[in-house]
């Protein structure tokens, strides 16, 4: 499976964020997409999620499954956590499970392997700012897509919680799938980087990050 971004060009409130943007990630692999802020690491996911429209260029997907869009065979973990306040951590990922479709995952099971056991029964407004990150990587969990599309996925997160993240990054990796993800701070795991600058003028490389 190959993911690639040919001559990408990203306008926003009518400015030019960035153009001729070129990527490739490939089943196995992590792609960080690094630079300073405002430089469109998270237009470019949204892009890439079909959450955007492309102003130029293209997005294409090779080896996934061809009866499914890009969009349905990829996560987009966002800065927010999605998620209802008033439902319970539980209710939360049953309701994720049944909205994304496909073959879900037992939720117990989700959510033990984020070490949330213990607050399963608690609604989510009660969560900590990092227990809340927790549950949202959960819902990675939920239903097998190949693609993960993470913006700043180890926000809030304490060292313990970003090593056992690092382990299911890991995981999915090692299953065939692939990650591209905006990132101020290392992952934990290897990666390649794409390199925004200012002005969206683009510095790739193939540096370990």
């Amino acid at each position: 499976m190959r993911l690639s971004g040919r001559g990408l060009r990203c306008v926003r409130g009518g400015r030019e964020v960035f153009s001729g943007l070129d990527f490739d990630a490939t089943a196995g692999e992590a792609l960080a997409i690094v630079g300073p802020n405002g430089a469109g690491k998270t237009s470019l996911l949204r892009l890439i999620g079909g959450l955007l429209a492309l102003e130029g260029g293209s997005v294409t997907l090779d080896g996934g499954d061809a009866e499914l869009t890009l969009s349905e065979q990829a996560h987009y973990l966002g800065h927010e956590d999605a998620m209802k306040p008033a439902l319970t951590v539980t209710e939360n990922l049953t309701f994720w499970a049944e909205f994304l479709g496909g073959d879900a995952a037992d939720p117990a099971m989700c959510i033990d392997a984020v070490g949330l056991s213990h607050a399963a029964a608690l609604p989510a407004g009660f969560l900590s700012a990092g227990q809340r990150r927790r549950l949202s990587i959960a819902r990675l969990l939920t239903v097998r897509r190949p693609i993960w599309l993470l913006d700043e996925p180890t926000a809030a997160l304490d060292l313990g919680s970003q090593r056992i993240f690092a382990g299911l990054m890991t995981t999915h990796l090692e299953s065939g799938g692939l990650i591209i993800a905006a990132t101020h701070a290392p992952l934990g795991i290897k990666t390649r980087e794409l390199r925004i600058g200012d002005g969206g003028r683009m510095y790739p490389t193939n540096a370990p990050s």
